[in-house]
């Protein structure tokens, strides 16, 4: 299945893509959220879909669509998990994955525009591969790991490097700004996804390819970063973990480049769809 959310901000409402069209389901379910996935909800779901999907109201044409995951818990990042951004960033690779937190107030959906923040002069991009938990996760065994999947999506954790690296102490205040997790366009269930170790992965800055990578390249892969996570912390259904983005990112190039007002970014991953952000400065319309 490929679960989406729509309509305004704060009151999106369930529905499900079929056949590349878009289905309202919320006489099926109230939300994909912690609750939804908690309680068996993708199953309840697809067996109701098998039942009445002919009766289905397809969502018209240019409704926006929010993040396919509603008020997670924590969005949950892996830091340098790509050797070739490792390298490109002039750091070790890592003995073990690195780990910070994304606000969940940063979360917004996949076309909504992404806000320079106040005093911010170095915001960057970074397409990423983010795995959505589907149940009660605290210390998995890496081999279980697959069965805490609930789907995966595409994530640009968009981040304000001076912030992140300048200015002391963690990544976190770098990363979580509002906009800084555009999610989406649709949640897949892993049954879409043939490998999550394959899967190619890019981004645009007004039409100029920055970013073209594969998962291939993980230092640490899904299942591995699944299982250490939950050593460290309970993963709740519903919860994102960002797993890293590949080399080309604003940071790494010579001379540095970062987003400005009236940029465009375009990103997206082999059967996960694409998105598209306009950038703002803060304080503009």
């Amino acid at each position: 299945m490929k679960l989406i959310r729509f309509g305004a901000p704060g009151a999106e409402k369930p529905g499900v893509i079929i056949d590349g069209k878009n289905f309202d389901v919320s006489g099926m379910a109230t939300d994909f959220d912690e609750h939804f996935f908690a309680e068996g909800g993708l199953k309840k779901l697809e067996a109701a879909l098998k039942s009445g999907s002919a009766s289905l109201k397809e969502i018209p044409a240019g409704v926006r669509l929010g993040a396919p995951v509603a008020r997670p818990s924590k969005i949950v990042c892996i830091g340098l998990n790509y050797a070739g951004h490792a390298k490109e960033t002039m750091a070790a690779t890592p003995a073990e994955p690195v780990i910070f937190l994304k606000s969940s107030t940063a979360l917004c959906g996949p076309f909504d525009d992404i806000i320079i923040p106040k005093g911010s002069e170095k915001t960057d991009w970074e397409v990423e591969l983010a795995v959505v938990i589907g149940k009660k996760a605290s210390y998995v065994d890496e081999d279980d790991a697959a069965e805490y999947i609930a789907g995966y999506c595409l994530h640009n954790d968009v981040s304000e490097r001076a912030f992140q690296l300048e200015r002391g102490g963690t990544w976190d205040k770098g990363k979580g700004c509002d906009t800084f997790a555009p999610v989406g366009p649709f949640l897949a269930t892993p049954d879409e996804i043939e490998s999550s170790s394959n899967l190619r992965l890019w981004l645009t800055v007004n039409g100029k390819k920055m970013q073209d990578g594969n998962t291939s390249d993980f230092i640490f892969d899904v299942p591995f970063v699944i299982s250490y996570v939950s050593q460290f912390m309970t993963l709740l259904p519903g919860d994102i973990i960002s797993t890293g983005t590949p080399a080309g990112v604003g940071l790494g190039m010579n001379p540095q480049v970062y987003l400005k007002d009236g940029d465009v970014v375009e990103l997206g991953i082999d059967g996960l769809g694409t998105s598209k952000q306009s950038v703002k400065a803060y304080g503009k319309n």
